[in-house]
């Protein structure tokens, strides 16, 4: 049986943001997670989580050949928990290694983006929102891909514990539909647990068409950078957040670290705090305004902290932002993010 496993920087131990740059690494071997699977890590990949955001063609690239020269009888990526950034990479990588015919066995939260980037490629056991889960979760993860590797075959992801992968199979029950729906309301109305059969999707949101003018154009700045004034007056919470704010930009030119920080919990906030106006650009901002590039910027900017919100409290906040927005004349929008 041999493993090709795949980790991030801090995962790897090359450090945590200042080493997200880190290129496409190839370590002989088992390293941090690695080391509690129980199995005979052959090679583990590593690559930091802005290189590959910024340049995921390459990371690709070069990630995949050295999968390709291992060919391994399984490919377990994580366990990424919340994190989106380290999701999103070890589903795209989930996605194309499971392409070529590799197993695949990955580990994060059922909201992380990464789950709908892996498109069905893996078996995706869920975990926790943060690293706390790890001594649960990579045992499960080591199972699997056991199992995987020995050709075995697996049931559904009820009976074994993954996330669903977005697969239909017909098979026969003893109970018709309506009863079984019965069953469910009768459970829903006492309280007691029910496992629904209808795969739960995402919506799809189409772009809008580009701004005709920008010269002429509102601009309202929206982040999710977890941008406040200094001290956090309104409790924005650092993680899992329940709520936006918005506050006024009437004669301000540019976020001084003065008066405003950053309280998000998911990145380093050094850089954030030193200047927040890399979390929320005002400045540049406000030189395309004299410039005449833009046409205006809007007399408020919108706030939210993204790392663990639901999505569905993620759609809300931007439904009734958008409404805000929408009614206050803008035409464009510019959402930073981290």
């Amino acid at each position: 049986m041999k493993v090709v496993h795949y980790l991030n920087q801090f995962f790897a131990g090359f450090g945590a943001e200042e080493a997200a740059r880190t290129e496409p690494v190839r370590i002989e071997g088992a390293v941090g997670p690695g080391r509690g699977l129980g199995l005979d890590v052959a090679v583990t990949l590593a690559c930091g989580d802005d290189f590959f955001a910024a340049h995921e063609d390459a990371a690709l690239a070069r990630l995949l050949g050295w999968i390709d020269d291992e060919r391994p009888d399984v490919l377990i990526c994580g366990p990424a928990f919340g994190a989106g950034r380290y999701g999103y990479a070890c589903g795209v990588l989930a996605r194309e290694a499971s392409r070529r015919g590799v197993p695949v066995v990955a580990g994060m939260h059922g909201e992380n983006p990464g789950v709908i980037a892996a498109e069905g490629g893996a078996y995706i056991i869920p975990t926790p929102t943060s690293v706390t889960g790890m001594r649960e979760v990579l045992p499960r993860m080591a199972d699997l891909a056991r199992r995987l590797a020995a050709g075995g075959s697996l049931g559904s992801p009820q009976e074994e514990g993954y996330l669903p992968r977005g697969l239909r199979r017909n098979v026969f029950v003893e109970r018709s539909a309506a009863a079984r729906a019965i069953d469910m309301v009768i459970a829903k109305l006492a309280g007691e647990p029910f496992v629904s059969e209808v795969e739960v999707a995402f919506d799809r949101v189409q772009p809008p068409p580009p701004v005709a003018d920008l010269s002429n154009a509102l601009l309202a700045l929206v982040s999710e950078a977890g941008c406040v004034p200094r001290g956090n007056p309104d409790r924005l919470p650092t993680r899992r957040s329940h709520m936006w704010l918005r506050y006024p930009l009437e004669g301000v030119r540019s976020f001084s670290p003065d008066s405003y920080e950053t309280v998000h919990g998911g990145f380093d906030r050094t850089n954030g705090l030193a200047d927040p106006n890399r979390l929320v650009p005002l400045d540049v901002v406000r030189v395309l305004e004299e410039e005449g590039r833009i046409g205006r910027v809007h007399e408020w900017f919108y706030t939210t902290t993204g790392v663990d919100t639901p999505v569905a409290v993620a759609a809300r906040f931007g439904q009734e932002i958008g409404a805000e927005l929408r009614t206050s004349g803008v035409e464009a929008v510019l959402l930073t993010g981290t």
